[in-house]
């Protein structure tokens, strides 16, 4: 048991020193497939006269290497980019472009692929077969030699392993090396997208048969190894279709004033355990990818589904950290440790949402009070400096064969943030304790969640577009940021420009990611965080919880450079799962716009670039391109300075956040894009 002060808000040493990085004038909207890597570098390298850094291919071809260190991203006109493919790490040279002060180059030669599995869909005509990539980036067929073609049919979704690109080939040259299907099914395409940002759609068979072999009686002698809270009031609280229940929450009056509440955790790292082919396939895998219709579990559904998944009436093994907490939310005593738990109920967040909003229930008061504390530790924790992004997310209603046939807009209610509060206080009270507490030697090793100071010119540009809808946002005082936005997204909530501020506001910050490196958790004003309450779902979590127990029996801690290894694959893997739930939910879309084809809708500039306008729907949260030619009304040119097209006979001018209304004009479900013209 130990007591100790966590409502500090998080201080940095220099807090005026902001990152600042130049402007990328080429950046693009979230439809360009421009994903912004980097090789890390401390200086510049240079070969010669040339210089490494990592290419980065827009849908139109052209592109841009994004040197470290280097002010401005090196333009490679199209004919220029050969053969590299986007992310690959290259050698550029720069070339004289007497035409513009851009900085111009042409790539010399391929240091590092980034990958070399592809998908696409095959054109096998009598004597060849090509296969063209589902990424828009690439616009050379692949080439398959006919002992590589694998009885490939025309139309099939393949999986292509890239071979070579020589210099003189018009075409990359590649082996079909497994056929998903005929393309255009839902099912095809889910798993083409699973595929490409490196999942996997089954698991080996000696994961499953390692899986099956785990009992799913608890035995007595593990029992008595652990607390018992199986006859505490305990309950979980999840969406609708979940299957994985990772968390619990107990209840226990100690006082009028004073409550013990613990927040249990399906204890994961028991049943999974180190180098087991178990451990490693979910360490491949490091986190379970949610697309529109399904789930890719990071585990097999033996464990995430049954032994693990904390469900109701059913004894379940959990790492636990409970609270003694008052009814200001001051925390008075907390306990870490293993336990056994029974769930005595389990509510959806509309079941409890009905309690907190009045509906009579066995569980009024307990839900009542979680919510009241809750609440508490939200005020806190905005208090002390956390930022408070709640964009809205689209939900698709989807009929029997997975076709859209509706979109909600998902809306976060006090259920939700309920269960939010305190996940996070059990996150942060697990960091500070590891990393703090049991860290008086600073030779304790601890996995974090961190989020980095934001990116100031970002941030300022994120305020000339905010102007644009008339908020004023000053972020010149680097101490005021959080309440600068934190009032913003309070005067944008509810209104039809909200999803596309809050989204431009949270592409202006510093991406969070795992590292033994503490820096806090800027965005929720954290000295310390890490990931604890989601193993199912997450290997870090797995990480943190052996960590803990190692801490807890005194025992040697495992080496840094190890942990930090897995750190960054976990990171790595995190923003490809993130990639592939947004590709989903751009095919899903896609798919429900067809059917409106020829339909008129009233949209918001979103971007505007060279090559045509990007227009967000409100109502749908979907955008789609306004592309330049369809501009018919005038000679238009874009104005790159002020992000906008003028017309020159009528002076018309488009920018960004001006209302428009468009007529749908194409939707290409396999490109996963959306077509405008005006209205």
């Amino acid at each position: 048991m130990y007591v100790t002060k966590l409502n500090e808000p998080i201080q940095y040493s220099n807090p005026n020193k902001m990152k600042k990085t130049p402007k990328r004038k080429h950046q693009t909207t979230k439809d360009s497939n421009i994903k912004k890597t980097k090789v890390a570098h401390k200086e510049p390298l240079l070969v010669g006269n040339e210089l490494i850094g990592t290419i980065d291919i827009a849908r139109t071809g052209d592109a841009y290497v994004i040197i470290e260190n280097i002010e401005n991203d090196i333009f490679i006109h199209r004919k220029n980019v050969h053969g590299a493919f986007d992310g690959d790490t290259v050698k550029v040279k720069r070339i004289h472009n007497p035409r513009s002060n851009r900085k111009v180059g042409i790539i010399t030669e391929i240091i590092e692929r980034k990958r070399s599995i592809f998908i696409g869909v095959a054109d096998k005509q009598s004597k060849y077969c090509f296969v063209k990539a589902d990424n828009v980036s690439i616009k050379n067929d692949f080439f398959i030699p006919e002992k590589y073609e694998n009885n490939v049919k025309h139309g099939d979704k393949v999986v292509i392993e890239f071979i070579e690109w020589k210099k003189k080939d018009k075409n990359p040259i590649g082996k079909i090396s497994e056929i998903l299907g005929q393309a255009g099914s839902n099912d095809i395409e889910m798993k083409s997208i699973l595929v490409e940002n490196g999942f996997f759609t089954s698991f080996p068979t000696e994961v499953l048969e390692e899986a099956e072999a785990i009992p799913t009686k608890i035995s007595n002698s593990e029992i008595k190894k652990r607390k018992d809270f199986r006859n505490v009031t305990t309950l979980t609280i999840d969406p609708d279709d979940a299957k994985d229940f990772d968390d619990a929450i107990s209840f226990q009056k100690v006082t009028d004033d004073t409550f013990q509440i613990g927040i249990h955790i399906a204890d994961v790292s028991h049943y999974v355990q180190e180098n087991t082919a178990l451990d490693k396939e979910a360490y491949k895998r490091a986190t379970s990818v949610y697309l529109v219709d399904r789930v890719a579990p990071m585990l097999p559904e033996n464990i995430s589904n049954i032994i693990c998944s904390l469900r109701p009436n059913e004894e379940k093994l959990c790492f636990s950290a409970v609270f003694i907490i008052d009814k200001n939310a001051k925390v008075l005593d907390i306990w870490f440790g293993r336990t056994v738990i029974f769930s005595d109920r389990r509510l959806t967040y509309n079941q409890a949402q009905e309690i907190i909003e009045g509906k009579d229930d066995i569980l009024n008061f307990e839900i009542n009070t979680l919510n009241k504390i809750a609440t508490q530790l939200r005020k806190i924790r905005f208090k002390n400096g956390s930022l408070d992004f709640d964009a809205p997310e689209p939900k698709f209603q989807l009929d029997e064969t997975g076709k859209p046939i509706g979109i909600i807009i998902k809306e976060r209610k006090a259920a939700h943030m309920l269960i939010e509060e305190f996940m996070l206080l059990a996150n942060r009270y697990v960091a500070y304790y590891v990393g703090k507490e049991k860290n008086a030697s600073g030779k304790t090793p601890m996995v974090y969640r961190v989020h980095d100071l934001p990116n100031i010119e970002k941030l300022q540009d994120f305020a000339l577009f905010a102007a644009k809808f008339g908020y004023k946002a000053n972020f010149d005082n680097p101490k005021k940021i959080t309440q600068t936005l934190n009032t913003l997204m309070e005067k944008i909530h509810g209104k039809p420009e909200q999803n596309l501020l809050e989204s431009l506001a949270i592409r202006s910050m510093a991406k969070a990611i795992y590292t033994t490196k503490n820096i806090g958790h800027y965005g929720l004003g954290f000295e310390y965080y890490t990931h604890f309450t989601s193993p199912i779902r997450r290997y870090p979590d797995i990480m943190v919880h052996r960590l803990l127990q190692i801490v807890l029996d005194g025992k040697k801690m495992p080496a840094l450079n190890e942990l930090e290894q897995k750190c960054g694959h976990s990171s790595e893997r995190e923003k490809a799962a993130a990639e592939a739930e947004r590709t989903s939910v751009k095919y899903k879309m896609a798919e429900f716009m067809l059917d409106r084809i020829g339909e008129s809708f009233q949209g918001v500039i979103s971007g505007v670039k060279n090559w045509g306008i990007y227009v967000e729907l409100p109502d749908y949260n979907c955008e789609g391109l306004l592309r330049a030619e369809y501009l018919t009304d005038d000679t238009y040119l874009y104005d790159e300075k002020n992000i906008q097209f003028i017309g020159k006979r009528t002076g018309n001018i488009y920018q960004l956040g001006e209302s428009i209304e468009v007529i749908l004009e194409n939707v290409d479900i396999e490109r996963k894009t959306i077509d405008f013209r005006l209205k």
